[in-house]
């Protein structure tokens, strides 16, 4: 099938630079109890990120239904396949919304084991924000662990990844929104949401600079390329699908959701038909543009969050059936895709060729004398 192409965009990425986070990782004395209080952080840490991959991938990026299209399927980073690379759960509770009071010097001391005037010494505004600055906090995460306070180092070092890896927002800067999102604790939806909405943003202006958590976008992307298994499984990481209520995901610039109806496939589950008209409903706010006030809805459906189990999703079976893929085909034809369709190379046999011991003999004598 030939694809009419579209013009392909130009992207660059927010990478952040690791050095000094990969300093401070050397302070962590036991990796493996690490991993298990606060996920696989360490693993995003040493994440090399090769941008002309993730070029390549975001030209695929589809706005209408939130994901990526290719000639006949779908991908899309989803909630479970996020916490199974982070090493951390979803909470059915309430991710930041931007609503949240700002944290008191008092609980943010607490947390970070500071004082809580040093906490209003060094707290100050850059970029339009509050916070507090990488330089101080990484100075006192090294005083720290130099003087083996280690639950206060690691404190501070998780917070300093979140804020400069994870959520980066103002360069060298831990804002006041990266703080409150870390002392919520459900980081997943954000981190996804904030993935989306720049993208979405992004493409909606024809290219730009895609500000997100760029080495986890990377490493579930090289995840599913053809050196490992095509579609990762991670339904039983966390437990199935999720309907449309926990796809919604807000971040302090607006709020999106992802059709989840859509990564049955990726999830380990048997892709009937193609999703119906409900649940591939796309929402998108900008900040201050909420006309129709779905943050607010958004907020209300967190509070009532619903799980689908094997009994809807039935028995692990990774395959798409016909209807599928004749409906993916036909939105990669609307879509365009961006670069021309190769043919899959033909496998050629080559016969295996002996040589006679007198032609051995003589290649042997030709080699000696070249010598």
């Amino acid at each position: 099938m030939d694809y009419e192409r579209r013009n392909t965009k130009k992207y660059s990425f927010k990478c952040p630079d690791f050095k000094e986070l990969r300093k401070l990782s050397s302070f962590v004395l036991d990796p493996l109890d690490f991993k298990q209080r606060h996920g696989k952080l360490l693993s995003v840490l040493s994440t090399d990120v090769v941008e002309g991959l993730l070029s390549v991938l975001v030209q695929f990026y589809d706005p209408l239904y939130c994901c990526f299209t290719f000639p006949d399927y779908q991908l899309m980073p989803t909630l479970e396949e996020y916490a199974h690379l982070l090493g951390i759960p979803v909470f059915d509770k309430v991710p930041f919304s931007g609503l949240e009071e700002i944290p008191r010097s008092h609980l943010i001391a607490g947390d970070l084991h500071l004082k809580k005037s040093e906490v209003e010494a060094y707290w100050v505004k850059k970029g339009g924000m509050f916070g507090l600055t990488s330089k101080f906090l990484i100075g006192k995460a090294t005083a720290f662990a130099q003087a083996g306070s280690m639950d206060a180092f690691e404190a501070i070092f998780v917070l300093l990844v979140y804020g400069l890896t994870l959520f980066p927002n103002i360069d060298d800067f831990i804002d006041v929104n990266v703080i409150r999102t870390f002392l919520i604790g459900n980081h997943v939806p954000t981190l996804l949401g904030d993935m989306y909405l720049s993208l979405h943003l992004r493409n909606s202006k024809g290219g730009g600079t895609i500000v997100c958590c760029v080495p986890l976008l990377y490493k579930w992307f090289i995840s599913h390329l053809p050196q490992t298994p095509t579609f990762v499984r991670t339904s039983n990481v966390y437990g199935g699908l999720k309907d449309l209520c926990p796809s919604l995901m807000m971040i302090l610039f607006g709020g999106i959701n992802y059709n989840p109806a859509l990564a049955r496939r990726q999830l380990g589950f048997l892709l009937r038909d193609k999703p119906n008209n409900t649940q591939l409903e796309g929402l998108f706010y900008q900040e201050g543009k909420d006309t129709q006030h779905l943050k607010q809805k958004m907020i209300h459906a967190w509070h009532n969050l619903h799980r689908k189990g094997r009994s809807e999703l039935g028995p692990d079976n990774c395959v798409a059936l016909e209807a599928y893929t004749t409906w993916a085909k036909k939105r990669a034809l609307e879509l365009k895709m961006p670069y021309a369709s190769e043919r899959p190379m033909s496998m050629v046999v080559v016969e295996s060729l002996t040589l006679p011991n007198q032609d051995v003999e003589e290649f042997e004598d030709a080699l000696a004398k070249m010598k």
